[in-house]
């Protein structure tokens, strides 16, 4: 018959008579099924093989004494080096030591090393070891608790005990000692949407989470690639990729799992070299945009001042903090046109509520940032928006998600509009109005307090900033372009290709030192005066409707 016929004689009737003849030179029914397990292996990979087998049955027992033979070789020489109950009556067998002080240190160091190695091996390893070797059940019974073949698991209780004996067998005193890989490694990542949808920085609390996406950075990895190259057993492995891989709201992580069981990175991120690469390509065009940005505001200053703000006055510092993030975005937004029509157009952008990308930290980062809130029905207005800028320059007022209904010093700059007699206000009021003063929110004159943060009808919004966004036609052509051509090299280069439809982050990043470094050039040029403690009306404005 056909090697690949053989499989067809092994029923039911020749197993039990393949465990008798292991049963009865075996010490027990566990070691009994494990040397049935590896005859059957033996000839399920015969049954792999080409040509034909004159007799079965003689080849079948011939098979499995040979592997007997194998096996009991490997027994009188380390005792298989498994755990099977008590380690009292495993420990006399592992080893030949006469000297029986030198074999217990011995055969302990060397059981203590078959536990730490089966706690390296992958989840449905280490589970059929566990169920058939501390739990007793039999192959049959873990099949049916795990919802698989029989053969299934003899074949991986035949892996897991390949791989352990493998490794002990191997392992140097530097393996064993092998400190765990843990040095800090810190990122710089941004978001970019709403972050109440799910932002999975909340679950990047841990170094071991950092080392495990360093890893996959530079190339997908198994989770027992993982565990080996970090020295940590492969159960914490597994558990900390699905936490990086379900992110916050099971959606979307830090990791992906690929469909080759490995997980590879689910974000932009850039090492320290390509974001100082990156960046650079923005920093080396930073004194032809600033004279560009510093001739733009004075050929505008009279269109930014007629803006029908509602405040009593107005004061073109403040205009010009107000709109600095989009004058000296406009750089940066000309670049990712050029980038998105000429190097990326067939890319297929990320549809989500909120995306997340960053860098290794360099010993350089950039605090600022734009937050709005909202409220509804708030002193007399049915609709108001407060927005904040902060920079290295101007702290920050407030926060994303941050409640205006409980903010008594808001409330007061709205109220103060079109003033506020200081006489009006009720006793546990002045102190909020004395702090609102105080961070830049009111102003007073006389008895009277007055808004200073920029305040605008909602019905103006659409040209709030269309001064600035003149800024985006026909200014930083060439520099856009040269911008450009630079970092489509270095996107492709440094993201992987299933990320490349995230291009957009990568740009982000590389821009984020212009508002910084924009500012002080500007404040050099005595364009822009900066608060005094960085806490102003600078960067803060509002809109209302009635």
């Amino acid at each position: 018959m056909k090697k690949n016929e053989l499989l067809k004689i092994m029923d039911n009737e020749l197993m039990d008579k393949l465990f008798g003849f292991c049963y009865a030179r075996t010490r027990d029914s566990y070691e009994a099924q494990e040397l049935c397990s590896d005859i059957v292996f033996a000839l399920v990979k015969a049954a792999g093989g080409e040509g034909e087998i004159e007799k079965p049955y003689p080849f079948i027992w011939r098979t499995a004494r040979n592997v007997y033979a194998d096996f009991s070789d490997r027994r009188r020489i380390k005792s298989d080096m498994q755990y099977e109950g008590n380690p009292e009556d495993v420990l006399p067998f592992i080893t030949d030591n006469t000297d029986e002080k030198a074999e217990a240190e011995q055969d302990s160091e060397l059981l203590g090393a078959v536990y730490r190695r089966i706690a390296f091996l992958t989840k449905e390893y280490r589970e059929a070891m566990i169920m058939f070797y501390l739990e007793g059940l039999s192959t049959a019974e873990i099949a049916l608790r795990r919802n698989t073949s029989e053969v299934n698991v003899r074949q991986r209780l035949f892996s897991a005990r390949k791989k352990i004996r493998s490794e002990v067998e191997t392992m140097t005193t530097y393996d064993n000692n092998k400190p765990v890989a843990l040095d800090r490694i810190d990122y710089i990542i941004w978001g970019d949407g709403n972050p109440l949808w799910g932002d999975p920085r909340d679950v990047l609390k841990r170094q071991f989470s950092n080392h495990i996406l360093w890893l996959c950075h530079n190339k997908p990895m198994s989770a027992a690639e993982i565990s080996e190259e970090l020295n940590v057993p492969t159960m914490y492995v597994e558990e900390e990729l699905e936490i990086l891989v379900n992110g916050a709201n099971g959606k979307y992580g830090f990791l992906r799992r690929l469909d080759s069981g490995k997980y590879a990175l689910n974000f932009v991120l850039l090492d320290k070299d390509e974001i100082e690469k990156a960046q650079g390509i923005y920093i080396d065009q930073l004194p032809t945009v600033c004279e560009i940005i510093s001739d733009f505001i004075a050929e505008k200053k009279d269109e930014y001042l007629s803006f029908p703000y509602l405040n009593k006055k107005k004061d073109i510092n403040l205009i010009l903090w107000q709109q600095i993030k989009v004058l000296i975005e406009a750089f940066a937004r000309n670049t990712s046109r050029i980038l998105q029509k000429k190097y990326f157009s067939k890319e297929n952008e990320p549809d989500r509520p909120f995306t997340v990308y960053g860098y290794v930290y360099n010993g350089k980062s950039y605090d600022g940032g734009l937050d709005g809130i909202s409220a509804n029905n708030l002193c007399g207005y049915f609709q108001v928006n407060f927005v904040n800028i902060y920079t290295s320059r101007i702290n920050q007022h407030f926060s994303c998600g941050h409640d205006v209904g409980n903010d008594i010093q808001l409330q007061l700059a709205l109220r103060a509009i079109n003033g506020l007699d200081i006489n009006s206000l009720l006793e546990g009021e002045k102190e909020h109005a004395a702090k609102a003063v105080e961070c830049g929110y009111l102003y007073r004159e006389g008895e009277t307090l007055y808004t200073k943060i920029l305040i605008s009808d909602m019905k103006d919004s659409d040209r709030l900033f269309k001064i600035s966004r003149k800024l985006e036609k026909g200014y930083f052509e060439a520099q856009a372009q040269e911008a450009a051509e630079n970092l489509a090299k270095l996107i492709k280069k440094a993201v992987p290709d299933y990320l490349l439809g995230e291009w957009r982050y990568v740009n982000s990043l590389a821009a984020l030192p212009l508002i910084d470094m924009t500012v002080e050039e500007l404040i050099k040029k005595g364009i822009l005066t900066p608060p005094e403690d960085g806490m102003a009306a600078e960067g803060c404005w509002a809109e209302v409707r009635k």
